[in-house]
């Protein structure tokens, strides 16, 4: 991926929502850098378009879980108006099981928040 047409402001961006991410601020993450019309969509699952529905979505999942054990962002990287992060996340949820999980989340940004953001994963 070519790294000369990103803005520096992108870099930015995606670093300090990313730690907000790592430090388990993620609504409020999500609060600040998403846009009111986002979409945002889980493997080839229907995406969810508005930021209502989707922060009923992260409520949701954030429910979920019982225990986070850890969240490593693995690697990122950017063009033009896009930023991509390799993520492991291992936690128990409510229901007893423990997952690791490995996905990436590919985002595009529009006057500094996410507009589109779609995870790729397997369970």
């Amino acid at each position: 991926m070519s790294t000369t047409a990103v803005s520096p402001d992108l870099k930015a961006l995606d670093a300090e929502l990313n730690q907000n991410i790592l430090s388990g601020n993620i609504m409020e993450a999500f609060e600040k850098f998403y846009a009111d019309d986002v979409v945002m969509q889980e493997n080839s699952e229907a995406p969810r378009i508005g930021k209502d529905i989707n922060r009923k979505a992260e409520l949701d999942f954030l429910s979920s879980v019982q225990e986070f054990h850890g969240a490593s962002l693995l690697g990122s990287a950017f063009d033009r108006d896009r930023s991509y992060s390799e993520w492991e996340i291992d936690a128990t949820y409510k229901n007893g099981q423990r997952q690791k999980l490995t996905q990436v989340a590919a985002r595009q940004w529009k006057n500094g928040q996410v507009v589109h953001e779609r995870f790729y994963y397997t369970k």
